[in-house]
Formats: structure tokens, C-alpha cells, sequence
């Protein structure tokens, strides 16, 4: 009698025992190489490169990116997307201008405004899981939706008139403050932390990752895998809201275009830094790599005078890069690109 495999039994858990081979260290690490690599040619390139000044500048660039891709980090775990960031982002920029002291009304909110905003960008996320679970409509469509539909909220807000922002404690998040750092900067680091001790530390992050490599072994454990979905686009919706607020605070209005470009740049951070489109592995830290490298390159260019054009297809080569070669051991186990 011909005995019966671990993979006759049960496919799915040895799809999932497949994945967790461990991949060699190398890859892991390749791009915090690369960011060593691009920091000592840059440095070597232009002698401003490695002034205080500068470091003011890379941190003050870097910190919306930050908060943004720590919370795009925990969709793409999921091995879904979410491009509803610029419009996110746009309206939630509108609501705390309109809401805090400003040129345009008499509303003055104090802090409350912050609050509201950030309230109504969660709530913008969690309808994204809500479309994923219930309706089950791909994320990459519904989350594109979103991002319009957001859009159109805030240019409904805007109206035509710009709310310049007066309130002196808010303007404030964006004005140099410890060591010449801008407060963003610090709300950042603090953002990033907590996404890493949240997959690090608690169920939530480790269901969040699991669901990622194995959804349907994760599901049939018992793990209400819609409840972890909504809890991971709840989490993009806030950074996002947040990343909103912030860029209000430095630019002193609400305005609807805020988050211009940012879409690609989020994406690209979490993908350059590791994590894997189809979810399951990588990280905040892996994260945190790519959006310094990101930063890094960009302002580098910048400071050889490198063409704006330039410098976009060199990101959009190196994006093209870390996906390939994050894929490539997987291709047997994904078989279909889709």
C-alpha cells in the first residue's frame, strides 16, 4: 500500500511549510547594501552630502514617506494594495484646515481638528477592508475608487478657495524645532516603531503576516482573517490621514493635491525595502531601509544635478529590480503572474 504524503493530506499546509523556507540571509540584507552602496558613492560625489544641513533636509523629506509606507506596509503583507493614499491624503488635508483656525471661516477646533481628520481617514480605510471582505472586490480596484472618490470630498471642501491655516501651535509641527529637526520628523520615528512592535509583538501583526503567506491554513485555524484584513487597511488609512495632516502643517493650507505622486513613491518603498508584493514576508524595518535608500537616492541626484526626468526612471529601474529579484525563487510556488 503506497503511503500517503504530508501534501496528499492537506496541500494547503504544505504550501505554507514550503513558503517558510528560509531564504538566504543575503537577500534579507541586500537592501541595506544598497543603501550603504548609494550613501558612500553620493558622498563621495559632493562634499555637502554628509553635512548637518543636509541631514536636516533628508529627514524633513523622508518623514511623510515614513509614516505613509509603515502603514502601507501592513496591506502589502496582506499580498493586497491600497492606492487611495493621494486621495486620503487630499481630503483629510482639507478637513484640518477647515477645521482649525484659518482664513476661510470662524471654526477654530484646537486639536479636535487633528482628531476629526485622522478619524475620517481610519474610516476611509476600514471601508477599503469592508469593500475587500465583504464585497470582495480586489483591493487594487476598490482602493482606486477610494483614492477618487476621496478626491472629489476634498475638492468639494476646497470650493474654489484655499484655507490658509493660522493656528501658530499647528503651524508649528512643521517649523524646525529639536536640533533643527521639524516635530514630523519625530512623529515619524515614533510611527515607524510602533508598526514594527505591532508585527513584532502582538497577534494582530503575526495573523496579519501569516495571512499573507497562507491565508486559507490561517482561515481554517479559525483566525477571523476578515477582522485582521479591515484592522490592516484601518491602519493605511490612518497613516495616510496622518501623512494628510502633517503635510498641511507644512505647507500652512489645505490643499487637495497634497499627496501628488505619493502613491508610487509608498509602494515603492515598502517593495525596494524587502517585502514582498505577494505578502507574507518582510516588514516595517525592511520598510524604514527602503524609504532611506529612496530618500537617499533622490536627494543625492538632486545634489548632482540630475534631471528630474532623470531620476524618475532611475527609481522606476530600481523598483523593477527589488521586484524581480524578490519574486524570482518564488516562481515555481506563484506560476502565474496576474
Amino acid at each position: 500500500m503506497t503511503p500517503v504524503t504530508t501534501e496528499q493530506q492537506d496541500p494547503a499546509a504544505a504550501q505554507a511549510a514550503r513558503r517558510r523556507v528560509p531564504v538566504p540571509r543575503i537577500r534579507n540584507i541586500a537592501p541595506l547594501i544598497a543603501l550603504i552602496v548609494v550613501a558612500v558613492l553620493f558622498a563621495s560625489l559632493n562634499g555637502r552630502f554628509l553635512t548637518v544641513a543636509n541631514a536636516r533636509s533628508l529627514a524633513a523629506q523622508g518623514a511623510l514617506l515614513m509614516v505613509l509606507a509603515t502603514g502601507a506596509t501592513f496591506v502589502i503583507l496582506l499580498g493586497s494594495i491600497d492606492l487611495s493614499v493621494e486621495g486620503v491624503m487630499g481630503m483629510t488635508s482639507m478637513v484640518v484646515s477647515l477645521l482649525i483656525a484659518n482664513t476661510r471661516n470662524s471654526i477654530s477646533l484646537g486639536f479636535l481638528a487633528v482628531v476629526i481628520a485622522l478619524a475620517v481617514g481610519t474610516l476611509a480605510g476600514v471601508i477599503n477592508g469592508l469593500g475587500l471582505t465583504l464585497a470582495r472586490i480586489p483591493s487594487f480596484m476598490f482602493t482606486l475608487g477610494t483614492w477618487y472618490a476621496a478626491l472629489g470630498v476634498a475638492t468639494v471642501l476646497f470650493g474654489g478657495n484655499t484655507a490658509t491655516i493660522t493656528s501658530k501651535g499647528f503651524l508649528d509641527l512643521g517649523a524646525p524645532w529639536l536640533g533643527g529637526f521639524p516635530p514630523t520628523v519625530f512623529v515619524a520615528v515614533a510611527v515607524a516603531v510602533a508598526g514594527w512592535a505591532v508585527l513584532r509583538y502582538t497577534k494582530a501583526g503575526r495573523y496579519i503576516r501569516a495571512i499573507g503567506s497562507a491565508e486559507e491554513v490561517v482561515a481554517l485555524s479559525g483566525v477571523p482573517v476578515r477582522r485582521y484584513k479591515i484592522l490592516a487597511f484601518g491602519i493605511a488609512g490612518f497613516t495616510s490621514a496622518l501623512a494628510g495632516v502633517m503635510a498641511s502643517a507644512q505647507v500652512g493650507n489645505g490643499n487637495v493635491n497634497v499627496g501628488s505622486g505619493m502613491v508610487f513613491t509608498t509602494i515603492a518603498a515598502v517593495v525596494v525595502g524587502g517585502t514582498l508584493l505577494s505578502g507574507g514576508r518582510g516588514g516595517v524595518l525592511h520598510t524604514v531601509v527602503g524609504v532611506l535608500l529612496l530618500t537617499v537616492l533622490g536627494d543625492g541626484m538632486v545634489l548632482a544635478g540630475v534631471s528630474t526626468y532623470i531620476q524618475e526612471s532611475v527609481q522606476g529601474v530600481i523598483v523593477v529590480a527589488a521586484v524581480a529579484a524578490a519574486a524570482w525563487p518564488q516562481r515555481s510556488r506563484l506560476r502565474i503572474a496576474k
